[in-house]
This record gives C-alpha cells, structure tokens and sequence, in this order.
C-alpha cells in the first residue's frame, strides 16, 4: 500500500509496537478478530512477542457488539502513544463516534498510522467531503455515500493509503490487512506463517479489488477477467455492450466468455445483469430513491420490476413492503435489518 518500510532491525532490538483499538457500540466481531487474533499468533510465533494492544473507546468502560460479546475499553488518551490505531465499524456509517476528527488528529499528530475500517472509513469520508480524496470502503458503504450523498468516487480497493491514513474495507479484509503490516514490520516469513496458522491462503494486497457484492471474480487471479469486471462495476448506470468489453481488452468474445465459464459458471452478460441488480437490490433496502430512479440508476431504463421479481422472486415494491413491516407484519427496528 506504499507505506514507507520500516528498519527489520527493529525487531530483533525486541521493538514492541503498540496498537490502540477503538470500538464503538455494536463493533463489527469479524474485525475485531482479525486484529487481535493475528498479532496474537504473531506473539506466539515470534521468539520475542512484539505487538501490544489496548481496547479504546470514547468515554472508556464496557463496549459490545452485536454478536453478544463486549470487551473492556480504557478511554482516549490525550496524548496517545500507540503506534498504530485501528478503528472498526460497527454497520452503522451514520454513527458519530466511529471516526472522531479530533482523535484521528491527536493520533496523527503524534506520528501513529491510522486504519479506518469499513463504517469507520464511511464516516470518515463523509466528513471530510471533498477533501477526502478517492478513499476506499466496504462495496455496500461506497454504494450509499454516491447514492445519499453525491459524495466519493468509490475505489473498490481492499485498502487505500494517503498520507497517515489508511481507509479499509473491513469484514474479512482485516485479516488481509493486518498480516500485510506484520510482513512489513517484522518479514515476509514472520507473515507466512501466521497466514499458514490461520489457514489464510492467499494474502491480498491493498491494491486488490474487493470480492463485489459476494462474487469471487475480483480475485481470480486472471487478468482480463478481472479488468473485465472492474470496467462493469465502474459502468453500473450505463452498461458497457460485451463488444465494447472485449474490444478495450484486446481478446475475442468467445475468449471472455470461456473465462467466464471456467472461473464464474457464468456469461459476460448475465454475471453483468446479476451485478446491476444486486445493486439495486442495496438500494431498495438502504435508500429512499424511487423504483424508477434505481432502475437507472442501475442501468435498467425500463422493464426493472419485471427483471427484479424475475432474480429475486418478488417485485421491488413488494420487498420495500416487507422490508417496513418485517417478515410477520411487525415494523422493522432498522433499515439495515438490524
């Protein structure tokens, strides 16, 4: 993510890097996870145990999630210390105290690398507005800040890097995330084998295109299939044709359709409509734009509802419905389902 690399020598010195861990209420588990538990099996690989960590929140105490667990916080520190500074989302891009302008600043200022984690990186995006440059978060978050907003020309990066800042994905790239900083801080074969550990694969970089809206493409590791899909997500309103596709490629149809089959079971054009009404499907549930106005926006200037309850089983309206009242005729508690 071009971070500068720092001295390897430090870690033989017995260097501790000291990593601060801000939660909200209702953090995101997964990601908390993916911190925690890798730099803990760093610890135990590692002759002398060079990561530390603290819980942190707002005013300190207990904080949970929504998956029922809570850990014990220290509040902000004014003149924090850490190194580096995770904070995690908590599926709410609205929350106030994910991103807190003034605790970035306090950790920035002192020289820590901060990471903002999926909502965390929403807020954080929101906030600055224009000035946040092209920053990267969760696929669904970047669909709502364009679709609420009018704000971020969305990268579908795992990661993006400016300056002192690092905006994350989140969800499972965490793990990616932190087993990148550890090849940095410590080695590549300190990082292999945590990955090993954990059974993670393949380490992505930053730079790598997130799994969009569930689909594995992104990582197939083909270079034509995966420039294939970044031109269709960054043409969701107005569809590339297939022709078009190819020709910017410089392979044939029939080459790009074999691709497809071999890694996605799929066609160029239906993987194509089944990306366009996943998007609308976001849309319905976590916005309040018209039927009509997501099916442009989705690149469906007519026939939409009958498209949709083709794929999903039921009409546009007849989902926003449900989604009001809940599945037995109940209102909702929330927008999102939570």
């Amino acid at each position: 993510m071009g971070a500068q690399q720092p001295n390897r020598t430090r870690a033989a010195e017995a260097k501790a890097w000291q990593f601060d861990i801000i939660v909200t209420e209702g953090f995101v588990l997964t990601e908390l996870s993916g911190i925690v538990e890798t730099l803990r099996i760093a610890n135990r690989t590692l002759a002398q145990p060079p990561f530390r960590w603290t819980y942190r929140s707002l005013k300190g105490g207990r904080v949970g999630c929504r998956a029922g667990l809570s850990v014990d916080t220290e509040a902000f520190a004014a003149r924090p210390l850490a190194d580096y500074a995770f904070f995690l989302g908590n599926t709410d891009p609205d929350c106030a105290g994910l991103a807190p302008a003034h605790v970035i600043n306090a950790y920035t200022h002192r020289g820590a690398k901060i990471y903002l984690l999926a909502e965390a990186a929403s807020r954080y995006i929101r906030d600055r507005g224009e000035k946040a440059g092209r920053h990267t978060t969760h696929w669904e978050n970047s669909t709502f800040l364009r679709e609420r907003m009018g704000l971020f020309d969305a990268s579908y990066a795992l990661a993006t890097e400016d300056g002192p800042v690092v905006t994350c994905a989140g969800m499972g790239a965490t793990t990616d995330v932190a087993l990148a900083l550890i090849g940095r801080l410590v080695s590549s074969a300190a990082q292999m084998t945590v990955a090993n550990i954990l059974l993670h694969e393949n380490v992505r970089d930053g730079s790598s295109l997130q799994p969009f809206s569930g689909v594995k493409a992104t990582i197939t590791g083909d270079t034509d299939l995966d420039h294939c899909i970044r031109i269709m997500q960054d043409n969701i309103e107005e569809p590339v044709p297939i022709s078009g596709i190819v020709a910017e490629l410089g392979i044939s149809t029939r080459s790009l359709e074999r691709k497809f089959r071999t890694y996605l079971n799929s066609t160029p054009n239906t993987f194509y409509r089944e990306m366009r009404l996943s998007k609308a499907n976001n849309l319905l549930l976590n916005t309040t734009l018209s039927v009509r106005e997501i099916g442009l926006a989705c690149g469906f200037p007519s026939g939409f509802s009958g498209l949709y309850k083709s794929f999903f089983g039921m009409t546009p309206f007849a989902l926003r419905k449900r989604r009001r009242m809940g599945e037995h005729g109940v209102p909702s508690a929330s927008a999102n389902g939570e």
